[in-house]
């Protein structure tokens, strides 16, 4: 067992622990931190990761080039504690297969999944820690395992690690595991072949290694120099052809050229250029931008409409939909006689359906000061009944005199919101309009441009079919509907796809392994033929049922019980699928 250290870990090492008083994450002063994305992806120097995260949101595209590999990233923040990154990395100097006749001269690809967490946060004295697993779930070429302290003094952040796997190869030294089981201190070092498994097994077994290394943020703004002890000495790569290691320590510089775009150029193991660079985009800085009618003033103490029937119906429903987002379908009317024309209905009901907000409460109330303006003051009661493809989903109530005190400031102390309530749809009354754009029956259909496509295949990396589909519905009636699709063929080049073989060690048939024979067959095809009907049995209680060409590769029958509490966030489903 190899115990000696290179003199810069040690260094490193003493300075994390050595740090004065205050020297916090913040000590940079007003500067920001530039934290950069290493060969990998996530946060990190070039082959080492540290101990620090990104903003949260933080969205990171990275393209990296070592020589014998070329990785792509995306890296996410997912929360202030937790960082998540997916990798293909090609391997230039290896072919996808020994078979030039199936893929070619394609090198090899290989995919990974990283994460890495937050176990401390920096504070005054003690250093950030993070622990982090590497390719997993991946073919495991590059797993690894490690565990990482960061700790900043002005404008120098020091980090030291020890990691397993890939990253504990050079000067391997006593895994602190063995002491637990001696399980700990074998790892069998096994790949999952085509990936998509979980070595839990190998999980910080085996040799362990020490890595450390500094970023020094520059005068300059956003240059950064680095440099890394690199705890792999390459020995035991897959890399189609032994790298040479003249150095452990990598170096070189990072330079953020704006708020989403960097740079870096390094210097590996004594002989190998690297380059690079990152697109950033923060996620919790996107938006739509929604310009929305700012919300109804009161400009009068009440409406102006004496009588229901004196109410433009017509207008008001476009009113309700540019202001309020409901498109009206059907407006009905329950209490006093509506031929009565001395006296108002006691409630009103519109049937309708949300176009633009998600918060269906502010719809409502954009919607009620339209109503108390425009109908008659002896309407009691607002009804706003969402209907969605047949189905009755909720109904917003409005006590109308309760939210024109409030709305019109007649009670200083009364809110809008205290005269919104919510209830099941009140079904089974006559409209006394409906909507004659608002059909249930009819032909509907569209042109559309559609890709299909598929990333890292053996023949070619990138397999693809441009098609134009025309979509085409007919609906005989709000609950029952037929759908289809036919495509045709512009280009494509799954003709490169060669996985022909019959002969599989499963009892499942093939199908999406038969996407060259459906792509190079036929020009034109339908892609689905399906009616599907559907039926509200309660309040609460949904079904569906369907059949037909489902979609290219597969036809059937199946259906859908749904049952979704008013206004809750959780709803209980069973699907029972049938397909050939």
């Amino acid at each position: 067992m190899k115990t000696r250290l290179a003199p810069i870990a040690l260094a490193l090492a003493a300075a994390t622990t050595a740090i004065a008083p205050g020297a916090q994450a913040e000590s940079i002063g007003e500067r920001k931190p530039d934290y950069f994305a290493s060969d990998y992806g996530g946060v990190g120097l070039f082959q080492t990761p540290t101990a620090r995260f990104n903003q949260d949101g933080m969205f990171t595209i990275h393209y990296s080039d070592t020589q014998e590999y070329r990785r792509t990233s995306v890296t996410l923040q997912v929360f202030p504690w937790l960082e998540a990154t997916a990798r293909y990395t090609d391997i230039r100097y290896r072919l996808y297969s020994d078979d030039p006749d199936f893929s070619g001269d394609q090198t090899l690809k290989d995919k990974g999944f990283d994460v890495k967490m937050l176990l401390l946060q920096e504070s005054e004295w003690l250093p950030q820690v993070a622990l982090g697993l590497r390719d997993v779930g991946g073919t495991g070429i590059f797993a690894s395992e490690y565990v990482v302290l960061n700790k900043r003094y002005n404008d120098f952040d020091f980090s030291l690690g020890m990691g397993w796997g890939y990253l504990g190869v050079r000067d391997s030294i006593a895994n602190p595991f063995c002491e637990v089981a001696d399980t700990m201190c074998i790892r069998e070092g096994t790949t999952s072949g085509r990936g998509g498994q979980f070595e839990v097994d190998d999980w910080f077994r085996g040799p362990a290694a020490i890595f450390a290394g500094v970023n020094y943020q520059t005068p300059i703004e956003g240059l950064s120099l680095q440099a890394e002890y690199d705890s792999n000495d390459y020995s035991q790569d897959n890399a189609g052809r032994i790298i040479e290691v003249d150095s452990p320590i990598n170096f070189g510089a990072r330079y953020q050229y704006s708020d989403s775009l960097a740079f870096h150029l390094g210097y590996h193991r004594g002989n190998t250029l690297s380059f690079g660079g990152s697109l950033s985009w923060n996620l919790t800085q996107a938006y739509q931008p929604k310009l929305e009618p700012a919300k109804r003033s009161a400009q009068t103490l009440q409406s102006t409409t004496a009588r229901f029937s004196d109410v433009d119906i017509e207008k008001l429903s476009q009113e309700l939909l540019t202001e309020a987002g409901w498109q009206v379908r059907a407006v009905s009317t329950s209490g006093n006689s509506v031929n009565n024309e001395k006296q108002a209905p006691h409630t009103v009901t519109f049937y309708t359906s949300q176009t633009r907000f998600r918060d269906t409460e502010e719809a409502t109330d954009y919607a009620a000061r339209i109503l108390a303006d425009t109908l008659p003051e002896g309407v009691k009661r607002y009804e706003i009944a969402e209907i969605e493809n047949g189905f009755a989903l909720k109904q917003h109530n409005v006590d109308a005199d309760l939210f024109k005190a409030a709305y019109r400031g007649e009670r200083l102390s009364t809110d809008t919101d205290e005269a919104l309530s919510l209830s099941n749809v009140r079904r089974g009354t006559t409209p006394v309009w409906q909507n004659p754009e608002q059909k249930h029956t009819g032909f509907n259909w569209g042109l559309n441009p559609n890709l299909s496509q598929s990333f890292g295949g053996p023949e070619d990396f990138y397999l693809y079919q441009l098609s134009l589909q025309a979509a085409g519905s007919y609906h005989f009636s709000e609950n029952f509907d037929i759908d289809g699709i036919l495509s045709v063929n512009l280009i494509n080049n799954f003709d490169k796809f060669n996985f022909i073989d019959d002969r599989q060690d499963t009892p499942l048939p093939r199908v999406r392994t038969r996407v060259r024979e459906y792509t190079s067959s036929q020009d034109i095809w339908i892609a689905n033929l399906q009616a599907t009907y559907t039926h509200q049995f309660d309040d609460d209680w949904y079904a569906s049922l369907y059949t037909g060409y489902f979609e290219r590769m597969f036809g059937g029958v199946g259906t859908e019980i749904l049952y979704r509490p008013l206004d809750s966030n959780i709803a209980y489903g069973l699907d029972l699928n049938y397909v050939a």
